[in-house]
């Protein structure tokens, strides 16, 4: 089958949750996280939960098992949390649930941050995305700029056909 083929089965609105990982922001003056459920629903996508976690290994992965465990959930996606900082451990509490990576999202991301004027300064992402409990996991940087530039040209066109393809028994 091709991925055309497949991208007309894929649905075309999922159900997703949204985690916003910061030791600081609220919900107040959390710019990327309400970024990407503006995003989520202008493309159609329903929005099952938008919280704030503090920036700790167990906290976000206890947020991350709470989408994957929930069946109503198709997607979580976080923000922060992903730079190089002690302190950023959300690709960790990911690794810790993950049960298949997805690397072209990362290459990709960190590909487009590069042309987008990141220049080298892009290889400090560690965004990243997996497959979790038949759940999409993604992990995007914190800043409105890498929000804007993952969901616009990789999460919001791919991100049905990444559900369908994760719930798929062959």
């Amino acid at each position: 089958m091709s991925i055309v083929q497949h991208r007309d089965q894929a649905p075309a609105s999922v159900a997703i949750k949204v985690i916003t990982v910061s030791d600081t922001r609220k919900k107040e003056d959390d710019r990327s996280g309400e970024l990407i459920v503006s995003l989520l629903k202008e493309a159609g996508h329903q929005l099952i939960g938008h919280i704030i976690v503090k920036d700790e290994k167990s906290l976000i992965r206890s947020a991350l098992l709470d989408g994957c465990e929930n069946k109503n959930i198709d997607a979580v996606i976080t923000n922060g949390g992903t730079g190089l900082a002690k302190r950023d451990v959300s690709i960790e509490a990911l690794k810790m649930i993950v049960e298949k990576e997805i690397p072209g999202f990362g290459e990709l991301f960190r590909m487009l941050s590069y042309q987008e004027g990141l220049k080298s300064g892009a290889m400090m992402s560690r965004a990243a995305a997996g497959i979790s409990m038949d759940t999409v996991v993604i992990a995007l940087p914190g800043s409105t700029g890498a929000v804007k530039l993952a969901m616009e040209k990789l999460i919001l066109p791919e991100i049905g056909h990444l559900v369908f393809e994760a719930k798929k028994d062959l």
